[in-house]
C-alpha cells in the first residue's frame, strides 16, 4: 500500500500529528510543482481503501453465499428445498442463541451458560407438562427459567462486582447442567405439549415453523438495537463504559438486562429444541455456548464491544448451519467439522483486525482529501 506520506507529508500514518500535515494536501504538491500529482495517490488509495472495507463489512455475506455456490456444485441435493428446509430447522436454536449472545458481546461480556440454561429450561418444561400444564404454561415455564439464570448472571457479575462475566457464567454453566441432569434423573423427559412441538418440529411446506420464529425475533431486536434509545445504550456502554456512564446511561442496569434478554433466549431456543425432540433432554445445548459465540464473531462483532449487528449474527448462525450440513452430505468425517468451524473463526477474526488497521487508515486518509 502506498505510504500516506506521498499523499499530505511525511508523518507516519499512525502519527498524532497527521491532522497538522495533512490539513493541506495540496501543500506537498506545490513542493513536488503540481498539486494534480500531489493528490493523485491520496485519491486512488482512498477508493482502494473504500472498496476494500466495504468487501469485508460484506465478508460474512459473501462467505455465505460462496459456501451455498460450492455446495451447490458439490451436492445434488444440498440446494432441494427440503434440505435447506433441514438446515433453517437444525440452525434455529443457535441462531436465537447467537442473538442472546450479541447482546451480550456488545457489552464486553460472553455469556458461557447458555447452552445448560437451555437444557434445564427444557427439563423444567417437561416437569411442568409431565404435572398437568398446558402448553402456554409450559412456554411460560422455559422462557422464566432461562431469564432466572440470566437474572443471576447480570445481578452477581454486576452487584458483586466482579472483574469479568467468564466467571459467572461458567459457575452457572455447571450449576444449571448440574440441576438439569438431577431433575431428569440423567434422562430424557419424554412428551411435549403440541404447541411446543408445533413451534420446534412442524413446518409449512419446507419452512419450518421455527423459521418463522427466528425471523420475528431478528426482526425484533435488529429493531431494538438500530432504533431505539436501549440499543443506543447498549453500543455505548460497550463501546465505551466510563463515557457512557458519565453522560448518564444507567450502565450497570443495561449490564444486567442484557444478560437477562441471553437468558430469555435461551429460553425460547429451549423451546425449539423440546419441540424437536418432542422431550426435554438434560444433555440438550451441549457445547451450543461455543456455537452461539462463534456465529457472533464470524458475523463481524468483536469482543472489545460496541459493534455488530443482528442481520450479521444470523448469517454466522446460518453459514455454521450450512458447513455441518454440507460436510455430512459429502460424508466428511463429523470429526472434521469442528477443525473447519474453528478454522473459519480464526480467519473472521483476523479479518476484523484488517478490517480496524484498514478504517485507521481510511479516516486519515478521508481526512488529507477534505
Amino acid at each position: 500500500m502506498t505510504n500516506l506520506a506521498s499523499a499530505g507529508g511525511s508523518a507516519h500514518p499512525d502519527s498524532p500529528n497527521v491532522p497538522s500535515t495533512v490539513e493541506r494536501p495540496g501543500a506537498t504538491a506545490a513542493a513536488h510543482g503540481s498539486d494534480h500529482r500531489g493528490e493523485a495517490p491520496s485519491g486512488r488509495q482512498y477508493r482502494a481503501l473504500r472498496v476494500t472495507l466495504g468487501v469485508i463489512r460484506l465478508g460474512p455475506v459473501l462467505i455465505l453465499a460462496g459456501l451455498i455456490v460450492a455446495m451447490t456444485l458439490l451436492s445434488p441435493v444440498f440446494l432441494t428445498t427440503g434440505n435447506i428446509g433441514n438446515v433453517l430447522a437444525q440452525t434455529a436454536a443457535i441462531a436465537v442463541l447467537a442473538v442472546g449472545q450479541l447482546l451480550v458481546i456488545l457489552t464486553r461480556g460472553v455469556d458461557l451458560s447458555v447452552g445448560s440454561n437451555l437444557a434445564l429450561a427444557s427439563v423444567l418444561g417437561a416437569i411442568a407438562f409431565e404435572h398437568g400444564a398446558t402448553g402456554v404454561m409450559v412456554i411460560v415455564v422455559m422462557l422464566a427459567a432461562g431469564a432466572a439464570v440470566g437474572v443471576v448472571n447480570g445481578a452477581v457479575y454486576v452487584f458483586g462486582r466482579l472483574p469479568h462475566p467468564f466467571i459467572i457464567t461458567l459457575a452457572t454453566l455447571s450449576i444449571a447442567r448440574g440441576l438439569a441432569l438431577q431433575l431428569s434423573g440423567g434422562q430424557p423427559k419424554r412428551g411435549m405439549p403440541e404447541i411446543v412441538t408445533t413451534i420446534g418440529g412442524d413446518s409449512v411446506g419446507w419452512v419450518p415453523y421455527s423459521a418463522f420464529l427466528v425471523a420475528g425475533i431478528a426482526v425484533v431486536f435488529a429493531v431494538v438495537l438500530a432504533r431505539l434509545v436501549a440499543g443506543r445504550w447498549i453500543y455505548a456502554t460497550g463501546g465505551n463504559p466510563e463515557a457512557a456512564r458519565r453522560t448518564g446511561i444507567p450502565v450497570r442496569w443495561v449490564l444486567v438486562s442484557v444478560y437477562v434478554l441471553c437468558g430469555l433466549l435461551a429460553g425460547v431456543a429451549a423451546i425449539i429444541t423440546s419441540g424437536r425432540l418432542n422431550a426435554g433432554s438434560p444433555t440438550s445445548g451441549s457445547l451450543a455456548e461455543l456455537d452461539s459465540i462463534a456465529a457472533v464473531i464470524i458475523g463481524g462483532a468483536s469482543f472489545l464491544g460496541g459493534r455488530g449487528t443482528v442481520a450479521n449474527a444470523i448469517v454466522g448462525a446460518v453459514m455454521i448451519g450450512v458447513i455441518r450440513n454440507g460436510m455430512n452430505l459429502l460424508n466428511v468425517d463429523a470429526f472434521l467439522q469442528p477443525i473447519v468451524i474453528g478454522v473459519v473463526i480464526v480467519l473472521a477474526v483476523e479479518s476484523d483486525v484488517l478490517r480496524a488497521r484498514l478504517e485507521e487508515r481510511f479516516r486519515v486518509l478521508q481526512a488529507a482529501l477534505t
